[in-house]
């Protein structure tokens, strides 16, 4: 079988590589097959190490990572769908400049692979798992990052992905990559023998923490998640946002004595500064602060700056405390170098296509009377697990407020959903989540959804905060220490090829 996968010719071979790359995806949500990673990724690892040369595990690891790309963000088409008569023809596009220009995170890492691997197995086992570990991280980084479908978010069923408050989900990984390695070039080995040891301390250890009981907190916390359900096509039509903020109101003082009440982002279909006093009477009707997302604008001579902001009310119906999103989505909420296309008469333009919203000043912790000081996380946020803390005291939650209708009812939501339990698992925090459409979810500091509403559906639900854990290794020295030792371990087959 190995022979005849790698005496097949190039093209083929590209074939057999992107195919594995789709199955490799189906790992992660919705189909959560996780043995997928180990199962298909050691094929293209096979036909990389076989190649003549560097330049042919290139475009194998090209293929590969197109295959998993594609398959693992074909969401990535809906919202062009939203206006299909104006944007639906960029929908194709859009899937196949995002897989093969994610790919080539993967092509690179197989091309270096390739070119310092020694002959022996565990070398050539050791530098894929180290060069595409690697290459994760810097996917997570460049360009403002897009750690979206990670390898370690396909274990979030198991009891493997509480090893991310430890080592992360780059160092989770790694732990993959190294297993795909070892099954490609060194099956009968010790190593391998040793590898599946340590596998099997990895399940016991994630099962002994899964079975503690997470502490309760001094104080009883009672949250009212909101899912007012505003199917993206209709969100801003006049004569349909008034029906879901209706609906958002109506949640918000049904039956119940929520402490605190979370809308989802951009709930509000008004600005901030315009809100006034609008939400008083809800406050009062309550009796608890409401956390809820809303827009805000300021005209500038030249340019419009809209800002994705996250706001709380009290029980007066004030706004006690303010966020701003600080990490956009590039080419969604902002145009690359807006501000020089504003000065060619473009700023208002693109302003007007949702395209000039500016960062607020980074992560915040929200410390309001009546409500467990939180962090806010506002949609795309939730999915960098080294923007969750700001400098200074601790949270004791993880707020997030999301709009995941543009992500479609097949994927999109349910992935979107998997980063957020591992930020839970990461910090060692509850993450109260509201989603628009769903799922919004209460999620425990074990990563464990306790309560949720499912995708599609108008409704709210109660759940009562859990406490925090004791802050988890990961969430003290972050990913920079995986990403040293990685380099390190690497010098050592790249020294080695130097040499030669």
């Amino acid at each position: 079988m190995i022979g005849r996968l790698t005496a097949m010719g190039h093209w083929r071979q590209s074939l057999v590589a992107l195919l594995c790359g789709a199955l490799i995806a189906s790992s992660q949500a919705p189909v959560g097959f996780f043995p997928a990673a180990f199962l298909f990724l050691p094929i293209p690892f096979l036909l990389a190490a076989a190649a003549p040369g560097w330049r042919r595990a290139f475009w194998i690891g090209s293929a590969a990572g197109t295959g998993y790309f594609a398959a693992g963000l074909f969401w990535i088409v809906e919202p062009f769908l939203v206006d299909a008569a104006r944007t639906g023809w960029m929908a194709p596009f859009a899937l196949v400049f995002m897989a093969v220009g994610l790919s080539l995170f993967w092509a690179v890492a197989f091309g270096l692979a390739r070119w310092m691997a020694p002959a022996s197995g565990m070398g050539r086992a050791l530098s894929f798992a180290i060069a595409l570990t690697l290459a994760e991280i810097a996917r997570s980084y460049v360009l403002t990052g897009f750690p979206w479908n990670l390898l370690a978010y396909g274990l979030i069923d198991t009891p493997l992905a509480q090893l991310s408050a430890l080592i992360g989900p780059h160092g989770i990984g790694f732990v993959i990559a190294l297993g795909a390695g070892l099954i490609a070039f060194h099956l009968r080995s010790r190593a391998m023998l040793a590898y599946g040891g340590a596998l099997v301390a990895a399940v016991v250890w994630g099962l002994v923490a899964l079975a503690a009981p997470v502490p309760e907190r001094a104080e009883e916390t009672l949250v009212r998640l909101v899912q007012p359900n505003a199917p993206q096509r209709e969100k801003w039509l006049p004569d349909r946002w008034p029906v879901f903020l209706d609906r958002a109101a109506q949640a918000t003082v049904a039956p119940g004595s929520p402490d605190v009440v979370i809308w989802p982002e951009t709930a509000v279909p008004f600005l901030l500064s315009d809100l006034g006093d609008a939400f008083a009477p809800l406050s009062q009707d309550t009796a608890a602060p409401i956390i809820f997302g809303i827009r805000d604008l300021t005209r500038e001579p030249d340019w419009l700056d809209w800002r994705n902001a996250l706001a709380v009310v009290d029980t007066r119906g004030e706004v006690v405390a303010r966020y701003d999103k600080h990490h956009l989505v590039p080419f969604g909420e902002y145009i690359p170098f807006g501000r020089v296309l504003g000065g060619f008469g473009l700023g208002n333009y693109i302003a007007e296509l949702r395209g000039a919203y500016s960062p607020g000043p980074g992560p915040q912790l929200l410390d309001v009377a009546g409500i467990p000081p939180f962090v806010p996380l506002i949609c795309y946020e939730a999915i960098f697990p080294h923007l969750m803390q700001p400098a200074g005291p601790r949270a004791d939650w993880l707020v997030h407020v999301t709009n995941d209708a543009w992500f479609g009812e097949i994927s999109g939501p349910y992935q979107h959903l998997v980063q957020a339990q591992f930020r839970a698992i990461e910090q060692g925090l509850p993450v109260a989540r509201a989603a628009n459409t769903g799922v919004s979810a209460m999620i425990d500091p074990r990563g464990r959804i306790i309560a949720d509403i499912p995708l599609g559906v108008y409704g709210f639900v109660d759940a009562v905060l859990p406490g925090a854990l004791s802050r988890p290794l990961y969430a003290r020295i972050g990913d920079l220490p995986i990403a040293i030792l990685l380099v390190l371990l690497g010098l050592v087959p790249l020294r080695r090829r130097l040499t030669e």
